[in-house]
């Protein structure tokens, strides 16, 4: 999945909340996929952020913004969101999507450094 931002911290966890996650559909437009916030020892919470610095941007590079709210998990605050240059491709577990696209029970497993952010498609189930 490409990295599209990031959310603020909260409680005694350090750097960064959840990635924002998005892929490019077939048109070219960068489509909002979900969060990912677990799956980061507090070693790669500050390697990754240190990483997304230098990738932040004040607009939002999504084509339509993200829902603020679903049924699963937190209400995504935007106030809260640092939005970057989606150029960094991370790989993720999760659980299932929802009809409108969104990953659920979504796990980092790593940053990737083969595949150039504009080639992330959506995965389509078997």
């Amino acid at each position: 999945m490409c990295v599209i931002g990031y959310s603020e911290p909260e409680g005694s966890r350090p750097y960064f909340g959840a990635l924002l996650l998005g892929y490019y559909d077939d048109d070219g437009r960068l489509v909002y996929a979900g969060r990912a916030g677990t799956g980061f020892s507090d070693a790669e919470l500050r390697r990754v952020y240190d990483l997304l610095q230098p990738l932040r941007v004040s607009e939002m590079p999504l084509d339509a913004p993200p829902p603020r709210t679903t049924r699963f998990g937190s209400p995504l605050e935007l106030s809260r969101v640092h939005w970057l240059r989606p150029e960094l491709v991370c790989e993720v577990t999760y659980l299932t999507q929802t009809a409108d696209g969104l990953l659920r029970a979504v796990s980092y497993q790593g940053m990737r450094a083969d595949k150039p952010a504009r080639e992330v498609r959506r995965e389509r189930p078997g």
